[in-house]
């Protein structure tokens, strides 16, 4: 297929301007020319339109977008008539999350607050339909002028119940280097906690203005988040609160049993950080679980394996025994008064 140009026309659809480009695929902006409203049209590459997992992937990137329907994720228009594959999504006036973040590298904290709970409600939403996004990044995200977000690009999107597609190039098949969990640096597929931990790195760069991880190659920034915990971000910021540090630490957990377990989890602790627990290490429960366990949690386990012999008073604390006291009448004469002089 010929490559398209501003002035092209597509079916329907007049080309404005190309708005964005990849290796895979680019995004126009174009008029619907039959509703006259501005949309946008994903089309892929010539190189990537001839690959058939390519192919399967940007069928169910459409499918899994015309399955969702909530204002803070990007809506897809259906027309089976077309001339060649593209997608039709909604145009949404707005700036790029990465545009922000490059022009101002650190946010206040009441915006990164509101953004990231924006965020959060994208998320609560889209796990609760089956479907993972598995490549959130400031690049997939577009803030509007009233800071509402839509989270955009479902290419590397899962949904319950579908066959795992596979890319042949690293990069293609698990994401971005930079947001990408732990569990997907190992090769597994991920579930709502991996985008959890995207949204981690996010705010950690909304926090201190730059990625929790660095690396000098994509293997070494690979093995960073998969051997270590970054940085603790009061450490870079101290500005930041310990309780606002607790969740986004929790939010970066290498094991995904030690982050959130929904979105709606993390959207309550950043509404309600007053109640938030606090730890001198940001890290350390995790560090317990790894060298033996959290002691509060070895405790509650040996109650929940043991609890008749816990309630029944069989495990206390030993009683103090005193000596018992004498009777004056019987108590052993005090041993004479001896002057200095007869003891020696």
């Amino acid at each position: 297929m010929k490559r398209l140009f501003a002035g092209d026309q597509l079916d329907h659809y007049q080309i404005e301007s190309e708005v964005a480009s990849a290796s895979m695929s680019s995004v126009f902006r174009a008029i619907d020319l039959r509703a006259g409203k501005q949309v946008a049209i994903k089309v892929p590459s010539p190189k990537a339109e001839c690959d058939p997992v390519f192919f399967d992937r940007f069928h169910r990137e459409a499918e899994i977008c015309r399955k969702l329907n909530h204002d803070s994720v990007v809506k897809v228009f259906d027309d089976h008539r077309r001339s060649r594959l593209y997608l039709v999504e909604e145009w949404v006036e707005g700036r790029l999350l990465r545009t922000i973040l490059s022009e101002q590298a650190r946010l206040p904290f009441d915006r990164v607050v509101r953004l990231a709970m924006e965020i959060c409600v994208a998320l609560d939403y889209m796990h609760s339909q089956g479907v993972v996004h598995r490549d959130l990044k400031p690049e997939n995200i577009i803030v509007d002028s009233s800071e509402r977000v839509k989270i955009i690009d479902f290419g590397l999107a899962s949904i319950t119940g579908a066959r795992r597609l596979t890319f042949g190039k690293l990069s293609q098949i698990m994401g971005s280097p930079d947001y990408i969990s732990p569990e997907q640096v190992r090769g597994k597929r991920g579930d709502g906690r991996s985008d959890l931990y995207a949204l981690g790195v996010i705010l950690y760069e909304m926090l201190t203005g730059q990625p929790p991880f660095s690396g000098s190659n994509l293997l070494a920034l690979m093995n960073a988040r998969v051997d270590n915990d970054p940085t603790p971000p009061r450490e870079i910021n101290p500005e930041i609160s310990p309780q606002l540090q607790a969740i986004v630490c929790r939010a970066l957990a290498r094991d995904p049993q030690d982050r959130y377990s929904s979105a709606a989890e993390l959207a309550w602790d950043l509404s309600h950080q007053d109640q938030v627990a606090c730890q001198l290490d940001p890290f350390s429960q995790a560090k317990a679980k790894k060298q033996g366990g959290d002691p509060i949690e070895r405790f509650l386990q040996f109650v929940k394996r043991f609890p008749d012999a816990f309630f029944s008073g069989a495990i206390r604390a030993k009683p103090v025994v005193e000596p018992p006291r004498q009777s004056p009448s019987r108590q052993s004469p005090s041993p004479p008064d001896y002057p200095s002089s007869s003891l020696g």
